[in-house]
């Protein structure tokens, strides 16, 4: 997602230089949109007053900020680091004191939209942070962005991620469930969908997802895989403050079942897919 996000900053004007730990990804971004290329965090972050990241964990994020050549190494007093990865909170508030150790700012800015999003340049940004950082990261994020709000405190924006993911789970099992049992049933499907679509059930789930899953195709959207680490951080989370998701830890659940079957890259809608798969063993 970082591939086209880098692409919207350099489409409107700003010096970017990118970093990726397969090079021939950062070579590819070069010839399409100019800027430089460099081969460590820390050459990237050089003399920048922003520097974005969006990697895949809490580990990868550590690796590339505070570890060997990692970006803080290069980064000057002023700078802000925008992290768009999502990853705990917990790390957020590391990296946070690790930024200010170098008199250097840290804002968790994880997004929702995807891909498509990405590609788009519309994805919703959750920020937490500090105000003045923020104000000045913003026209920045708003370059591929359709809404971008400060939610708090540093952690707060992963926090608030985690809320997303954990609405998410619940909507795509309950969308899964709906075309499971409507044809079953030997209801049209679009039909069905068309309507109800126009009240109270209505999502962005279902505008976007329903047609792929009922024709059982799963490439387009967020990996299985990364939504289990996603629903992961925010299981963790609950433990540690209490919090009561029993939906959340039944459908991460149906992701690992999903998984069994070969799916580990299909995107979250394949919840179907298990369903489908039970329905099948039910029936020999």
């Amino acid at each position: 997602m970082g591939y086209p996000m880098a692409g919207f900053l350099a489409k409107a004007g700003n010096e970017v230089t990118v970093y990726n730990r397969t090079t021939v990804k950062a070579e590819k971004w070069v010839e399409e949109y100019g800027g430089k290329l460099a081969l460590t965090p820390a050459e990237a972050s050089k003399d920048a007053a922003f520097v974005f990241a969006c990697v895949g964990n809490d580990d990868d994020l550590r690796s590339v900020t505070i570890g060997t050549d990692g970006a803080f190494t290069g980064m000057s007093s002023g700078t802000v680091f925008v992290d768009h990865t999502t990853a705990s909170a917990k790390i957020a508030r590391d990296l946070a004191d690790a930024a200010k150790l170098k008199e250097c700012t840290f804002l968790d800015a994880p997004v929702s939209g995807g891909q498509a999003g990405a590609e788009n340049g519309v994805l919703t940004v959750m920020v937490g942070g500090d105000q003045d950082s923020f104000d000045q990261a913003e026209p920045l994020i708003q370059n591929y962005a359709k809404k971008v709000k400060l939610l708090g405190p540093v952690g707060y924006g992963q926090l608030t991620k985690m809320v997303n993911q954990i609405c998410i789970a619940g909507l795509v099992q309950g969308l899964a469930e709906g075309i499971h049992f409507a044809k079953a049933v030997g209801l049209d499907v679009d039909a069905v969908i068309g309507t109800i679509s126009k009240g109270a059930a209505q999502s962005w789930q279902m505008e976007n997802r329903y047609k792929t899953m009922n024709e059982g195709k799963f490439d387009y959207g967020f990996a299985v895989d990364w939504m289990r680490k996603d629903l992961g951080i925010a299981l963790e989370e609950a433990r540690a403050n209490k919090a009561h998701l029993p939906v959340t830890a039944l459908v991460d659940q149906f992701y690992s079942e999903v998984q069994a079957l070969g799916g580990s890259r299909w995107d979250t809608s394949s919840l179907i897919a298990r369903l489908e798969a039970m329905q099948q063993m039910n029936n020999k």
